[in-house]
This record gives C-alpha cells, sequence and structure tokens, in this order.
C-alpha cells in the first residue's frame, strides 16, 4: 500500500500489522494524539488487544501560515521549539510567547473536554506507544516524547501510517522505537495520503474513547 489509506480507520488497521510484537502485553498502553490521531490510534488498540488512551498536544503555528510548525506543546510538559522555523519566519519570542498562551488554553480545554476528571493512566515502566495520523516536521511529535518522557515509561513507540523518512530517522534519536508505515519520497503534507481526510471532531474523540474504557472496564 503504497498510495495512501482510504480514511483513518483503514490507516489504523494497516498500522497496527506493523506493531504486532506489542499485541496483549499486559504493560502495553496505546496514546493517541488527538484529534486526528484518535481514530487511528483506536484502530491500533483494538488490533492489539491493548488498552487507549488520549496525550494532549497542540502546534505552535507560525501566525498566517498555521499549518508550518514553529514548536509544540504537550500536556505538562516542556514547550518545544524549532528555531530555525522561527528565525526564517522572523516570529519574535513576544509573538512566539503570545501563541504558546493561546495554544496552552486550547491544549487545557481540550483535556478537560476529552478526559473530564479522568486520571491519567499510570505510565511509569510500561510500553507506551504514540500514535497519530501522520507527521510533517514532528514538532508535536517530539512535544509529545518529551512530556511523555518525564512520566518515566519502560518504552517509548512512536507509530504513524504515514511520514517524512527524514522526520523519522529525527524521531529515533528519542524514542526507543520508531514505526512510519509510509515514507513517501515526494510528501507533501499529511493530508495528501488519505482519501477522506475530514477533520475529527471532539464528539469523535469523545466517543471513541469512551468506547475503548468501556471494552476495558468490562474485562
Amino acid at each position: 500500500m503504497q498510495n495512501g489509506f482510504e480514511n483513518r480507520q483503514e490507516a489504523g488497521r494497516f498500522l497496527a500489522t506493523k506493531l504486532k510484537h506489542y499485541a496483549y502485553r499486559s504493560d502495553g498502553l496505546v496514546l493517541g494524539l488527538p484529534r486526528g490521531g484518535i481514530p487511528v490510534a483506536f484502530e491500533v488498540a483494538q488490533a492489539l488487544d491493548l488498552p487507549l488512551d488520549v496525550f494532549v498536544v497542540r502546534k505552535l503555528g507560525v501566525p498566517q501560515h498555521e499549518e508550518l510548525a514553529m514548536g509544540a506543546i504537550a500536556m505538562d510538559g516542556p514547550r518545544v521549539v524549532n528555531r530555525e522555523v522561527v528565525q526564517h519566519a522572523g516570529i519574535s519570542e513576544k509573538v512566539l510567547d503570545r501563541v504558546t498562551d493561546r495554544e496552552r488554553r486550547e491544549l487545557e480545554r481540550r483535556l478537560a473536554t476529552y478526559r473530564d476528571d479522568r486520571p491519567m493512566p499510570a505510565i511509569m515502566g510500561r510500553a507506551v506507544i504514540l500514535v497519530d495520523d501522520g507527521l510533517a516536521t514532528g514538532a508535536t511529535m517530539r512535544a509529545a516524547i518529551q512530556a511523555l518522557q518525564r512520566r518515566n515509561p519502560a518504552q517509548t513507540v512512536v507509530a504513524v501510517p504515514v511520514a517524512p523518512a527524514d522526520t523519522c530517522a529525527e524521531l529515533e534519536r528519542q524514542a526507543d522505537e520508531v514505526i512510519c508505515a509510509q515514507t513517501p519520497t515526494h510528501f507533501g503534507g499529511v493530508g495528501r495520503w488519505y482519501r477522506h481526510f475530514p477533520q475529527t471532531t471532539d464528539d469523535e474523540v469523545r466517543h471513541l474513547l469512551a468506547k475503548a474504557w468501556q471494552q476495558h472496564a468490562s474485562r
């Protein structure tokens, strides 16, 4: 499958075939990056019979060019800044701080929306698979890795359906394992590799998380 995916569900099922060595592990945990990473992570968790949860991360987009990441923040983690992008775009520290403050408010809103008062699952000593629907610069995933590793997992795994090869290579210096199912030469953006790529809604995220939580609670 070198021509992309029909949708996030198909991408998640395909990605799971690359992660079979984590199936049924008692210490395994799948964390999806919202919003688009949750439908992918749901399929991965279902296929591997692992619990699913959410790890909230926000990209810091360049003003007027929001798709271009100049950094990212993750829940209770440090800010990750792409200084090359910041310098090239002429972004001042004041603007960077203003964007960070705005995105931190959105991060907190999403955290409350998705989790309510539900505590985060235990991370220490577990094999944790971070899943998104794709990577471009990798800024959001780097922020997620740094925040996750503050919680002392035994293993940090990054898994995505599609990403540039150089982004995956960069992440290999931070994570214990990086699974990029497809690494097209001419990338052109994550959405290009999906035939159907609608925006995932908060309601969809809540529904999939609730479904996964209910399934594991009944076991």
